[in-house]
C-alpha cells in the first residue's frame, strides 16, 4: 500500500508541500509578468524547480499569458535543443493534436517538421525533416518562435528553460550564446526565466561580462530557507496527519541538514516514519545516522575520484577553513604549496562539491556529506 508521507524531496514541491520562499515567488512574479528576463542561480537542491513552478502556477492563472517550460538536461547537442524547445513551444500553445500539427505547419514549414503520435501513451513527438548541420540558417525560425506566435494570438508568453548550463556543453557554446541572445533581447512580447543546477556555470554564463549573456535580466539568488520557517513547516506537517514533533526537534532538524532544502525534507520524512505519535530525541538522532549510513557507499563512491590533495582541501574548508594558503593549512593539511590551492578550488567547485559565497567564503555544497567526510571518513 502506498503511503502519501508529508515531506517531499527529488521532486518538485507543490501546494502544501512547498514552504516559505515568499519573498523570492513575489519577486520572480512580479519580474515575468512585467515581461522581465529572470536568471535564478543557486546552489543544487534548493528548490528552484519548485519555486518556478510555483510562480507559473499563478501566472497561467492569466488568461493573456502562456507558459512554456523546457527542460534541456538531455539536450547534448544545438539540434535537439532546437527540437525540444520548438516542441515545448508549441505545446504550451497549442495543446489539441489538430492544431498541434497545423501550427507545425505553418510556422516551421520549411524544416518539413514531423509529428508522430504514440498510441500507448497519447503522446505526440516533432521531428524535422532538414539536417541542422548543412541548414543551420533556417533554425533561426526555432528561436523566434514564442514571439511569431505571441503576435499572431496575442498572448503574451514567458519560456522556462530548467539546465541552462547544458548549452556549454555544445560543440560551439559561445557561438550558440551569442544566437540566443541576438534573438531572445529582441522580443518585446516574450519573457524568459533560466536556470539550472549547476550555480558556479551559470554565474559564468550570466555574471562574467566577457560573456554573451552577460546583463540580460534580472538575477535572482536563493537563500537559504530560515530554521524558523523549516521548524513552523516540520510542525504543520507533521500535524496534519496526526502526529506531533515539538519546535525544538523540528529545529534540529533544519541544524542537522543545516537548513538544506533537499535534506532537510528527507531527514523530516525519516523522523516521520519512525514516529508512532510524538518524535523524541532519540527518534530523531537515530533517523540522522541511518540517513548518513544509506548515503556511506554513495559518499565512499565519490572518494574515490578524488586525489589525496583534493580530499584534504573539503577537510580543510569543513573545517572552516579560510586561509588555506596560509603555512599552517598547508601542512597540516598536506595541500603541498600554496600554487595548488587555486587548481584545487577549481577542481572542487567543477565537480560541485563546493559553493563560494558572499565575501569568498567557501562552504561544502551538501551537508551530509560533510558530516560524512568529518565524522565517519576520518575516523576509518
Amino acid at each position: 500500500m502506498m503511503i502519501n508521507t508529508p515531506f517531499v524531496y527529488g521532486r518538485i514541491a507543490d501546494k502544501e508541500d512547498f514552504t516559505d520562499r515568499e519573498v523570492e515567488q513575489e519577486q520572480l512574479f512580479r519580474s515575468l509578468s512585467g515581461r522581465v528576463n529572470t536568471v535564478i542561480i543557486s546552489p543544487r537542491r534548493w528548490g528552484k524547480t519548485s519555486l518556478v513552478n510555483k510562480v507559473v502556477q499563478r501566472l497561467a492563472a492569466d488568461r493573456s499569458i502562456r507558459v512554456c517550460q523546457v527542460d534541456i538536461f538531455n539536450c547534448r547537442t544545438e539540434e535537439h535543443f532546437y527540437q525540444t524547445y520548438a516542441m515545448a513551444v508549441l505545446k504550451a500553445n497549442y495543446s489539441v493534436w489538430e492544431d498541434f500539427i497545423r501550427s507545425a505547419r505553418k510556422y516551421l514549414g520549411r524544416l518539413l517538421p514531423a509529428v508522430t503520435l504514440s498510441d500507448a501513451a497519447q503522446t505526440y513527438e516533432l521531428s524535422f525533416g532538414l539536417d541542422f548541420k548543412d541548414n543551420k540558417m533556417t533554425y533561426d525560425e526555432i528561436l523566434d518562435l514564442p514571439q511569431t506566435i505571441s503576435r499572431d494570438t496575442g498572448k503574451r508568453i514567458i519560456v522556462c528553460l530548467d539546465e541552462f548550463q547544458n548549452i556549454n556543453e555544445y560543440d560551439e557554446p559561445l557561438a550558440f550564446q551569442r544566437k540566443l541572445r541576438s534573438h531572445w533581447q529582441l522580443h518585446t512580447d516574450v519573457c524568459y526565466c533560466l536556470y539550472g543546477s549547476k550555480r558556479h556555470m551559470l554565474l559564468h554564463i550570466f555574471n562574467d561580462y566577457e560573456m554573451p549573456f552577460y546583463k540580460f535580466g534580472d538575477i535572482l539568488f536563493l537563500q537559504k530557507i530560515a530554521r524558523e520557517e523549516w521548524s513552523r513547516f516540520i510542525c504543520r506537517r507533521f500535524a496534519d496527519t496526526g502526529k506531533r514533533i515539538s519546535a525544538e526537534l523540528s529545529g534540529m532538524i533544519a541544524d542537522r541538514m543545516k537548513n538544506h532544502p533537499y535534506y532537510t525534507q528527507q531527514l523530516s520524512q525519516q523522523v516521520w516514519f519512525r514516529t508512532p505519535s510524538e518524535a523524541t530525541d532519540e527518534i530523531v538522532n537515530a533517523a540522522f545516522h541511518s540517513l548518513i549510513d544509506q548515503l556511506s557507499l554513495l559518499f565512499s563512491n565519490l572518494i574515490d575520484t578524488l586525489t589525496p590533495r583534493q580530499i584534504n582541501f573539503l577537510l580543510a574548508v569543513a573545517d572552516g577553513v579560510t586561509n588555506f594558503s596560509s603555512r599552517e593549512a598547508l601542512i597540516r593539511y598536506q595541500l603541498g604549496t600554496s600554487a595548488n590551492i587555486k587548481n584545487l578550488k577549481k577542481a572542487a567547485l567543477e565537480k560541485d562539491l563546493i559553493d563560494i559565497l558572499p565575501g569568498n567564503h567557501i562552504e561544502l555544497q551538501d551537508p551530509a556529506f560533510e558530516y560524512w567526510l568529518t565524522n565517519v571518513y576520518s575516523n576509518r
